[in-house]
Formats: structure tokens, C-alpha cells, sequence
């Protein structure tokens, strides 16, 4: 079968490197010149599924109230005629209660606990490298009140089996020895061994590399116009050029731009661009540097130890499809990273990026098939896609292919929202 993957980010590449592997003719389409420029490029790094959560949660409304007041705020709502936002806003605020919140960490946990374990497969099948480490994420809380309500998350994290601590001050420290240097800053924190860090950019340009070598053909600098119909089925893609490009199946994983591709099928995809930043500084003290990740709770900043260098990334602004590097922004994630690890990194040298995750109001991906027969989806993972990468990848590879996957998904595609 001649499969077409539509995006060629993380979770495009990945998923092409599954079907790849499933024994299928692969084509990725992707408008920018290589895999992996756009949300992938320069993300906070983590492999967290233990850290995974939806934002509708239960008090997330006055919350967010709150952080749209703070100087500093991990939330930035830009007022806009735009209905789609609003829409989103409220199937999100729907999503805030205790019922709906259990239900979709549940899903997130059990979509990213497989692809972590799928990471991990694939390293060792590959040698593949991209300045990953295994020592796992540690959450921090700077007041007492966010430690009080640790056990939140810890119910969801115990029904799945997932390993965690609750750690005091100097168990902060012992996991993170540079915070020995700003004691006061934090009250105490949860650690998730399991979880992971590495550059999701280096490894998107690495598999792709490896899925050439597999026979996946990549079309750089090729954009979709639209996507050609016929009854039930996508006969065709239709780029800016003219060209229609066919193929047996198609994927759609274009992160928040795959609403609009499908939109003019009847296609209703609930995905919305949520704009996050992030700083790289080089290290200039190893020993003043993070060792793995460290979540910054107050702030909802990661900074996360990639090679020589450190990934700071945060903020959650809702702006469109507006692509601007806004000053505050940097300042949030400056303000963070030099609480905590004041010496670890040249503030100077520091690059500054912004990129735009794709959505959904329930937190999880939509994965899986649509109502047309061979147009299936790989979108919506959030500040996730590089945590849910290659679970998204092989549970796609695995219903394509007309395989039963490992884990339950039929909770996960599109007709979930039906109801």
C-alpha cells in the first residue's frame, strides 16, 4: 500500500518510519525545507508521561484567571474576533471537571506510557542519538499549597502503574544537586523517574534520515493547496503548484494547520494553535545546570538539560496563527531559569523561538481513522508531540495496516467528539 503522510514534524516522520517498517510505500509531504523546522525545532525536550495531563482540569478556570493578572504569566489570551477560539475555550472549560479530567489524563497517560516504551525500542533497534537522558523529571513547587495538592495527579499516575516521588527539599536537591544553590526558592517537589529528555529536532532529522534508508520518499518545499474527494474516499493531493500527488491512504498530521485541510471535507477537527516559547542557552557550569528536566510549577516553565545546552521552554498564548517573538514572553522564561539555576547557562547567548502546538479542548491527540475510508488522522498532541511521537507513530502504522495495536484506541480518533 502507498501510504502519504501529510507533515513532515515529529509525529509525521514517525509515523512514517512505522508504516515504513510495517512494509509500506511511503511518501512525506512537508512544506518547509527539511523535517522537523516548525513545533518540533526547538520544544522544551521533555519525554514526560508521567507529566502528562490535560489543562482542563477542575479550579483551571479562576486559575487561569489568576495568571492572566501575574506579571510573569504562563497564560496570555490575545482578545480576538475569532469564533473557533471561543469555541475552543468553552469544549475546554466543559472539560474542567473532575470526571472529564480523570477520563483524559487516563488516555493521555496510557498513549504516552506506550510511546515512551516505544522510544526506547526504537533507540535500541536504531543506535539513533539526539542528546537524550533518562533521569527522569522533577516537579517543582515553589509554595506549600502547590504541595499540598500533589495528589491530584498522583491517583491517575497510581491506577497506571506509573513510578513517582514526593520529595522534600533535599530530595530536590538530590536529584537535582545545582538547586543546592538557591535554597529557599521551593518547598518540595514530584519526581518522575520514568520520564526522559532529548531534542526532538535532532531526533526528527535523524529518523528521517534512517526512514530514507527504509525507502520513504520526503517532498521538501512542497505545499498542500487541498485534498481532492471522491464519495468516500481522498483521490489525490493537490499542491500550491498544481500538481496532484496520489497515494493509497493518507495522513494528515500537520499539527494546527490540519484543521483547515480538512475543513472543506466536513471535517471538524477541534484543534487550536496554542503558542509556546522557548530559550536555548549554552552551559558554562555543568555543575550549576539542570540534570535532566525540571518543572517550575508556578511559572509552568521547562528547563530541560539537552547536550552542552539548556531548553527552556513555556507560556501558553492564544494569538492565532501570529508567529510574533513578544519580549514578556522571554522575560517569564528568563525570570524561571534564572531562579533556579542562576549560573548554569550564558543568558547572553541566549536564542529565542516561538512555536505553535496543536490543541485539542480534552488535552488528548486525535489518532486514528475518519468518516472517510482512507484518510486518517496524527494531530492535536499538544505540548506532548514529542512525549506521544512514536506511540502516535505505531498505534497509526498498526490501524492503517488493519492491525490490532497494543494499546486501547478507540477512544482516541475524531468521532470521540460525536457525542
Amino acid at each position: 500500500m502507498h501510504v502519504m503522510i501529510l507533515g513532515g514534524g515529529v509525529v509525521g516522520v514517525t509515523s512514517a518510519y512505522y508504516l515504513a517498517k510495517a512494509g509500506h510505500r511511503v511518501t512525506v509531504i512537508e512544506r518547509q525545507p527539511g523535517a522537523g523546522l516548525e513545533t518540533s525545532f526547538a520544544n522544551a525536550g521533555q519525554v514526560s508521561p508521567g507529566y502528562s495531563a490535560p489543562w482542563a482540569a477542575p479550579g483551571i478556570p479562576v486559575k487561569a484567571l489568576k495568571w492572566l493578572m501575574m506579571r510573569h504569566r504562563p497564560l496570555v489570551l490575545w482578545p480576538r474576533l475569532e469564533p473557533r477560539l471561543y469555541g475552543w475555550l468553552a469544549r475546554m472549560l466543559a472539560n474542567c471537571t473532575q470526571d472529564a479530567y480523570a477520563r483524559n489524563k487516563g488516555r493521555m497517560v496510557r498513549l504516552a506510557e506506550y510511546s515512551r516504551d516505544a522510544l526506547r525500542d526504537l533507540r535500541t533497534e536504531t543506535g539513533l542519538a539526539y542528546d537524550h537522558r533518562e533521569k527522569g523529571t522533577l516537579q517543582l513547587f515553589r509554595t506549600r499549597k502547590q504541595l499540598d495538592h500533589v495528589g491530584d495527579d498522583t491517583g491517575v499516575l497510581d491506577a497506571y502503574g506509573v513510578p513517582y516521588e514526593v520529595l522534600d527539599p533535599a530530595g530536590c536537591i538530590a536529584a537535582e544537586p545545582a538547586l543546592a544553590r538557591v535554597g529557599g526558592v521551593f518547598v518540595g517537589g514530584l519526581r518522575l523517574p520514568g520520564d526522559e529528555t532529548g531534542d526532538a529536532h535532532l531526533f526528527t532529522q535523524g529518523l528521517a534520515a534512517l526512514c530514507e534508508g527504509l525507502g520513504v520518499t520526503f517532498r521538501y518545499g512542497v505545499s498542500i493547496a487541498r485534498l481532492h474527494r471522491e464519495g468516500d474516499r481522498i483521490t489525490g493531493v493537490e499542491t500550491t503548484e498544481g500538481v496532484l500527488l496520489r497515494a493509497d491512504a493518507y495522513v494528515a498530521a500537520m499539527g494546527s494547520y490540519t484543521p483547515a485541510l480538512l475543513r472543506p471535507l466536513g471535517i471538524a477537527l477541534p484543534v487550536y494553535p496554542v503558542k509556546g516559547y522557548s530559550l536555548t542557552l549554552p552551559v558554562t557550569d555543568p555543575d550549576a545546570a539542570p540534570v535532566s528536566t525540571v518543572m517550575d510549577e508556578t511559572y509552568k516553565v521547562a528547563i530541560t538539560r539537552l547536550g552542552e545546552r539548556i531548553r527552556v521552554g513555556g507560556t501558553a498564548e492564544l494569538a492565532g496563527f501570529s508567529r510574533a517573538l513578544r519580549e514578556p514572553r522571554r522575560e517569564t522564561l528568563a525570570r524561571s531559569v534564572g531562579d533556579l539555576f542562576p549560573a548554569g547557562g550564558d543568558f547572553a547567548r541566549a536564542s529565542f523561538w516561538t512555536g505553535l502546538r496543536p490543541m485539542t479542548p480534552d488535552g488528548t491527540p486525535i489518532v486514528g481513522a475518519t468518516r472517510i475510508a482512507n484518510l486518517f488522522t496524527n494531530t492535536g498532541h499538544g505540548t506532548l508531540g514529542w512525549t506521544m511521537a512514536c506511540g502516535s507513530g505505531r498505534l497509526l502504522a498498526d490501524l492503517v495496516t488493519g492491525r490490532t495495536p497494543d494499546i486501547a484506541s478507540d477512544d482516541l480518533a475524531i468521532d470521540r467528539y460525536a457525542a
